[in-house]
């Protein structure tokens, strides 16, 4: 029942408002009795006792009964849809902070269609049970139990005759019920493919164009909605296989009330007016019955998503702020070491193994290596995406494990080599870190990132809206807006992977000037491929087999063949003599 006790505790707020709601369903439930009672007045008191004058008032108050129920269940509806809502933004909102909050991890272990639909979709069945399920659950209870006081008042012994076919309903709709559970489970799972499929596909356009893969992608799309078909498919056909059962059995009860209620008429037991009052109630017995199976088939649905809700909802990150955490206001200096680091995707293989080396504050380093040597890797442990494996990376001579999440990342920041721009003008994503930033300041940014020439040809300059995922934009354009970004945050270490990939020589040399000439004490890193990005660096590293070799441009050329191959591939001249024989591997700065 946690998943009951989740909802209840999201409902903090509109408490009153609900609880409100279920009172007023537990007046429109019970007054379910006074029309049929009435009617049984009309049979024996007014039709064969000939007390006419009781006719008028009578049929007066069986209107009033109807217009104040109509009117309480409008009532009820309203206040059961302000508190679900209230209940649903609180529940998005909490999945959303929680998300802001979460280590790298769990986007790589839950696929972005994922959380879509545990936000959407699943969210929806929380919201159905609070402004549906619980009251109707409320009503049928209230309902039966009215009717059943009503009737057993009246006439036990046919009561009990009628009360004879409730266990086999119950019995349908207990099998149903365990039969169904695990197909809800299954539809969820398939919606959350069907989901990821789509977004997947929807990111990936340009790829799918480009191989020209769209009869692929739309048989997968295609497998994907059918797998989801069938399971629907299949909850529906368990659901006909008991709905007629129940519906038979419900219907047998107006039969034995016919039945067995004439009888009693006949023999003197009830009155005609207290058989009326059967009839009319006998729905009141079956109905509920009736229901119980439909809302057992909600509560399948409610049940298997909000495990998924709680479960993202619960979801806490390993990477967190520690009791003893300093959080430093003031700059940092940027002096960065890595001692002893080991670091791996999965336990079974490390990217890094007891890597040792150290960064001055202020200085430019260069890192080098093959594809997967863990080049980005050593950015995202500068920055705690992840922590390492073992050893210890100390920023200012404090392990960043005891440094606060915020102030670390306030100090580093990284323009990635997959850049991502907000769907937002090209001025509020390079303030993006800053919003109240001064449109001068955005324009330094600019400037420093060789983009201002470029921005200002756009049609609405630094007011140009960009496309989603930076649509419109060239790769070179998106990585000197990301640069520019980066810059804005005014960093006390700047890390670059990769960031001038897409741009053309000229650009990238006026680049490196502006990031040697910064207006502010500045550690920066270069990850790169291209020898003339790093080529100038104060020292370079260079990656490999999980080791590091440590040197400036003349040093590695000398020693390291990796280096001195990528050197000779992209024709660098005035290399001093190769002396080395050693690859890529071990050494500290």
């Amino acid at each position: 029942m946690f998943q009951i006790r989740f909802v209840w505790q999201h409902l903090k707020g509109k408490r009153f408002i609900f609880i409100l709601g279920m009172l007023i369903t537990v007046c429109t439930s019970a007054v379910v009795i006074v029309n049929p009672y009435l009617e049984k007045l009309l049979v024996d008191d007014v039709i064969k006792g000939g007390k006419t004058d009781w006719l008028l008032p009578i049929l007066g108050l069986m209107c009033l009964v109807v217009l104040v129920k109509t009117g309480l269940h409008m009532l009820k509806v309203v206040c059961m849809e302000q508190a679900s809502q209230h209940m649903l933004m609180n529940v998005r909102n909490r999945i959303f902070t929680n998300m802001q909050y979460q280590e790298l991890r769990f986007f790589d272990r839950i696929r972005a269609g994922d959380i879509i639909t545990r936000t959407t979709g699943d969210l929806e069945y929380l919201r159905h049970f609070v402004a549906y399920i619980s009251y109707n659950a409320v009503d049928i209870v209230i309902t039966f139990g009215s009717a059943l006081v009503m009737l057993l008042f009246v006439s036990w012994k046919l009561t009990v005759t009628l009360l004879a076919v409730i266990p086999f309903i119950i019995l349908a709709t207990v099998i149903y019920s365990k039969k169904v559970a695990p197909i809800y489970r299954s539809i969820r799972e398939k919606l959350s493919q069907l989901n990821i499929s789509a977004r997947e596909n929807i990111s990936g356009n340009r790829v799918v164009k480009a191989f020209a893969r769209e009869d692929y992608e739309i048989d997968k799309f295609d497998q994907s909605s059918k797998d989801f078909k069938d399971e629907n498919l299949r909850a529906a056909h368990a659901w006909q296989k008991v709905v007629p059962v129940i519906d038979f059995l419900a219907q047998f009860l107006s039969f034995l009330t016919i039945l067995v209620g004439g009888i009693f008429t006949i023999t003197g037991e009830i009155t005609l007016g207290e058989l009326t009052l059967f009839t009319s109630l006998t729905w009141a017995l079956s109905d509920p019955m009736r229901r119980v199976s439909g809302m057992l088939n909600d509560l399948q649905r409610f049940w298997a998503a909000a495990e998924k809700v709680v479960e993202i909802c619960y979801d806490t990150p390993l990477i967190c702020d520690r009791d003893n955490a300093v959080h430093k206001e003031e700059r940092f200096d940027g002096k960065i070491n890595f001692k002893n680091v080991s670091f791996g995707y999965t336990k079974d293989k490390l990217i890094l193994d007891r890597v040792s080396f150290s960064i001055d504050a202020g200085s430019t380093v260069g890192i080098i290596g093959p594809t997967g040597s863990g080049k980005s890797t050593i950015a995202s442990l500068i920055a705690r995406f992840y922590d390492v494996t073992d050893g210890s990376i100390f920023l200012d001579g404090v392990d960043v494990r005891f440094r606060t999440l915020e102030s670390i990342h306030k100090a580093v920041a990284i323009a990635t080599q997959e850049v991502f721009l907000f769907s937002d003008t090209i001025a509020g994503n390079i303030s993006f870190c800053n919003p109240s930033m001064e449109i001068e300041q955005v324009y330094e940014c600019a400037e420093l990132a060789c983009a201002d020439g470029f921005i200002r040809k756009m049609p609405d300059g630094y007011d140009t809206i960009v496309g989603e995922r930076g649509v419109g934009l060239s790769g070179g354009q998106r990585q000197r807006i990301a640069l520019a970004r980066a810059i804005a945050a005014i960093p006390s270490v700047l890390i670059l992977d990769d960031t001038t990939s897409a741009v053309d020589m000229e650009t990238e040399k006026k680049m490196q000037y502006n990031l040697h000439n910064l207006p502010f004490h500045c550690t920066t890193i270069i990850i790169a491929q291209r020898i003339s990005s790093i080529k100038n660096a104060d020292k370079i590293i260079v990656l490999g087999d999980g080791k590091v070799d440590v040197g400036t441009h003349a040093e590695l050329a000398a020693r390291n063949r990796y280096y001195r191959e990528v050197c000779d591939l992209q024709d660098e001249k005035d290399l001093p003599p190769f002396t080395g024989t050693k690859t890529s591997e071990g050494g500290e700065a």
